[in-house]
């Protein structure tokens, strides 16, 4: 029934739950408003709960290499976008076909040459674009932000895009929209809108989103977040927020219990990505720079 004036369906009313908490219906808008001061304090603290539940959800699963079909590394070093298909393969595959093909640079996926110019990798990455692909749609914004392959800088260029790639599921986007305004270049600074991007970034399972928004818990003083937030982003294999916790747990911020659970946690990460060619690919990984856009 309506929490305000108790008109239920058995009335023929149709109700609508409240947006942010979920736990209270209404039956209008004008019945909304009056029972809001009654009920504000209450849908809060519920708000912030279900925020921090899908916040704090462990991240989605990595997508497999369309290879060889193991887990993509989830950092970009492990992994590359193939702008001639559209496919994020891994390097440990890249490494392969290179041996196989004598240094030919073919693709792992489609077998297309190499990129030879930036005009062909600019002609490549506008097709992708066309058809809608996340990952070409965030490459072309980052090529706007540094100002390179023959594209003039132009940072409100790069921001559209990456909006425009971030609601299509790409979270590296929202990762770098969170930079932009937490660093204040080419924006204004906004730590709020810093933090609300990274946020959306985090949950689609960028590593290091979450790292930023650990840190940025450390500086306000709530430990017992920024811990949870490291904790996931070493379990997805980030050094960085492995590092950040021992160093926590040096200082006497986070408990001996903690970083074992996040040694092992990035240990199991290493295992499941670990393959005798991603071995080899990164030790030769200035091999790979043709694969980079």
């Amino acid at each position: 029934m309506c929490a305000n004036c108790g008109k239920g369906e058995e009335d023929s009313i149709s109700l609508k739950s409240c947006t942010a908490c979920k736990m209270v219906k209404y039956c209008s808008r004008d019945c909304q408003k009056a029972h809001r001061p009654q009920h504000k304090k209450e849908c809060r603290k519920r708000a912030a709960e279900l925020h921090d539940e899908a916040l704090f959800k462990q991240p989605p699963q990595a997508e497999d290499c369309p290879i060889c079909y193991l887990t993509l590394p989830s950092l970009e070093k492990g992994r590359r976008y193939q702008a001639c298909c559209g496919k994020i393969v891994c390097s440990g595959c890249i490494f392969a076909v290179d041996e196989m093909t004598s240094g030919d640079f073919l693709c792992p996926f489609c077998r297309a040459p190499a990129l030879s110019s930036d005009e062909e990798m600019m002609e490549r990455e506008k097709k992708r674009v066309e058809v809608g692909d996340a990952q070409a749609i965030h490459n072309l914004a980052c090529d706007y932000k540094q100002g390179i392959h023959g594209l003039s800088q132009d940072y409100d260029k790069a921001l559209e895009l990456w909006h425009r790639a971030g609601e299509l599921g790409n979270a590296e986007a929202y990762n770098n929209i969170g930079n932009v305004y937490w660093y204040g270049r080419g924006a204004g600074r906004d730590e709020k809108k810093a933090i609300h991007f990274w946020e959306l970034a985090a949950m689609g399972g960028n590593v290091f989103a979450r790292y930023n928004l650990g840190v940025s818990e450390v500086k306000a003083g709530n430990i017992g977040r920024a811990v949870k937030h490291l904790m996931i982003a070493a379990g997805s294999g980030d050094n960085a927020s492995l590092k950040k916790i021992k160093q926590m747990y040096t200082n006497g911020h986070a408990t001996k219990d903690d970083y074992a659970k996040a040694l092992r946690a990035h240990q199991a990460y290493l295992d499941e990505i670990k393959s005798d060619q991603r071995d080899k690919a990164a030790a030769f990984s200035d091999t790979f720079k043709y694969y980079e856009l």
